[in-house]
């Protein structure tokens, strides 16, 4: 089946209502911005989101939020968006607050068929109310489950038409880990070329985790908080 989408909406047109969804990036690098724009056009709801954190107010996952678009959300950070730290504290949206490390195998492991870990990683803390522990050479751990998704949008910054991608710099962030945990990953890319064009030691996700690929229209690479030193 050919992988090779034109726009960004043709991409996400059977994204139902009620859908899980892992969501790419790190703050405002590397996030599949297009297809987020797209999915706010076609007034997807009731969406149930999984990212580090949800951006900021008015950009990315931040509009999905202010068009209320999200029925509940997994990350580890709400530091950089006021709406949802309203939302959080007045209890109007399930939030559910991961340690970062956590949540990044909690990932891996469902893209690697690994049903549960453990982590010593929130022992003691109100991140191990409900789960078991363990003891292992006299140290408690924490049982983590995976976690998958029905679909995952991912940002890389070249890809081909065999869905193979190359992220740039910090942009792997959460990118590759949701590309191999959902059920069928999209990706978008700023640079689309032919199978083969790619170094095969480049790849950092290979086109087999890629059910869709597109190449994005426009990026407009934010800085999330510009600080320069005083003249």
């Amino acid at each position: 089946m050919p992988k090779l989408f034109l726009t960004p909406e043709s991409a996400i047109a059977d994204i139902p209502d009620g859908a899980a969804l892992m969501l790419g990036g790190f703050g405002l690098c590397g996030i599949p911005e297009n297809l987020i724009a797209a999915l706010i056009a076609r007034k997807v709801r009731n969406l149930h989101t999984i990212s580090n954190n949800m951006g900021v107010d008015g950009f990315g996952m931040g509009l999905m939020l202010e068009a209320g678009m999200i029925a509940s959300h997994i990350g580890s950070y709400v530091g950089e968006n006021k709406l949802l730290e309203t939302m959080v504290l007045a209890r109007t949206l399930e939030v559910t607050l991961i340690p970062q490390g956590t949540l990044a195998e909690r990932i891996r492991a469902g893209g690697a068929g690994i049903p549960a870990f453990f982590t010593p990683a929130g022992v003691g803390t109100l991140v191990a109310d409900g789960k078991e522990i363990r003891d292992f050479d006299g140290k408690p751990y924490l049982m983590e489950r995976w976690l998958k998704a029905d679909f995952a949008l991912v940002k890389a910054w070249r890809g081909d038409t065999d869905g193979n991608l190359v992220y740039r710099a910090t942009a792997q962030n959460f990118n590759p880990l949701m590309a191999t945990a959902a059920h069928i990953t999209i990706a978008e890319v700023e640079e689309l070329v032919q199978p083969g064009d790619l170094a095969p030691e480049s790849i950092h996700t290979p086109g087999i985790y890629v059910q869709r690929i597109l190449q994005g229209p426009t990026y407009q690479r934010r800085i999330e908080r510009r600080t320069v030193r005083p003249a």
